[in-house]
């Protein structure tokens, strides 16, 4: 019953890091090293909408930032390219539909923290033009733009250059992702937001105090714009005891946004980034700690996409209604992403 439900449904995981363990190879294997490693897993798992963020590592910052950014985004266009038959990269919700009639995976491609830019906001088009969808605007520490949930006791809002991307990405039709943004950041944000807002992996601060989560006013005020929250997997965020590392710790967080924001406002955004760390780091060394966060750290069966199946399981064993699950798994930002990716602001707007 859940396997026939899970593979009729769009599943979608607005946050997978796979660009990351693509760009570790030479650019000849790209194309074929996401055929051999990630797509059987991506199809096992059932995944047909699949965000892919351009996130740079600090070997990068500050100088290689723009240069890897660059490099990644092309990486997107060489692997989708190179698999035509079974992928392609969306520009919009037209085109995603398309894809997901033809059978194919539709790609969304996101920036995180948007490194590399600086305050050059002029870049934001640029980056546009390049295929890029969605966008946020700092990660755990500061940038030109905000601070990133790491520096939370500044109370820091966006800086003036922020306030503009923010303008901008909502002129282009980009989706603003306010997931590793700072809480006064969010805030801020929420404020300036006339088009809906998305967070593509950030789970309930209720049931987890972590800065990296939401709290309940935040989740509403991203339902309360259109947006989706969609749940980040890894235990860290989800429970601070080692015995609670399970779906069903998963499914409490599920449970918890849509209990404040809405059935239609809450997604997927699993963060397998045990599963990249596997495929950047030498099998000479340790699995990297990440800020304080245990990486290597996973859900039982959840440790990349071919897991997701069990999301579905464990939503219809809590009691969850079939048209309920398929919202949560991908109707909603599959709605979302019709309605606004790549969607220029009119002049009423």
């Amino acid at each position: 019953m859940s396997a026939d439900l899970h593979r009729d449904s769009v599943v979608a995981d607005t946050h997978n890091d796979l660009l990351m363990a693509v760009t570790a190879r030479p650019p000849r294997r790209w194309a074929s090293f996401f055929r051999e490693r990630w797509l059987p897993q991506l199809r096992e798992g059932g995944v047909n909408l699949q965000v892919l963020p351009v996130f740079v590592d600090d070997q990068y910052r500050p100088e290689g930032a723009l240069r890897q950014t660059l490099r990644m985004i092309e990486c997107a266009h060489v692997l989708a390219e190179g698999n035509a038959d079974a992928v392609r990269l969306c520009l919009d919700g037209a085109q995603i539909d398309e894809t997901l009639a033809q059978g194919r995976i539709a790609l969304v491609l996101a920036l995180e923290s948007m490194p590399g830019l600086d305050a050059a906001v002029e870049l934001v088009p640029t980056l546009h033009r390049l295929g890029v969808r969605i966008a946020s605007i700092a990660h755990w520490g500061r940038t030109a733009l905000a601070d990133g949930s790491g520096e939370d006791a500044t109370g820091s809002r966006l800086t003036a250059a922020g306030v503009e991307t923010v303008g901008e990405m909502e002129r282009l039709g980009m989706i603003f992702d306010i997931s590793h943004l700072g809480a006064s950041g969010v805030e801020h944000v929420l404020e300036l937001a006339s088009r809906p807002v998305l967070a593509t992996h950030s789970s309930a601060r209720a049931l987890r105090d972590h800065h990296r989560n939401l709290t309940d006013e935040q989740i509403r005020a991203v339902a309360a714009t259109g947006g989706v929250v969609c749940v980040n997997f890894l235990p860290a965020f989800l429970t601070e005891d080692i015995t609670e590392y399970t779906v069903d710790r998963l499914v409490d967080h599920i449970e918890h946004v849509v209990s404040v924001g809405g059935i239609d406002h809450v997604g997927l955004g699993p963060d397998f980034i045990r599963e990249v760390m596997h495929d950047v780091t030498p099998p000479c060394c340790e699995e990297p700690g990440y800020s304080g966060v245990d990486v290597g750290a996973t859900l039982p069966g959840l440790s990349g996409p071919s897991g997701l199946p069990l999301v579905t399981d464990a939503l219809l064993k809590h009691g969850f209604a079939d048209e309920e699950i398929v919202k949560i798994i991908g109707g909603n930002v599959h709605r979302l992403f019709r309605a606004e990716l790549g969607r220029p602001a009119r002049c009423d707007e």
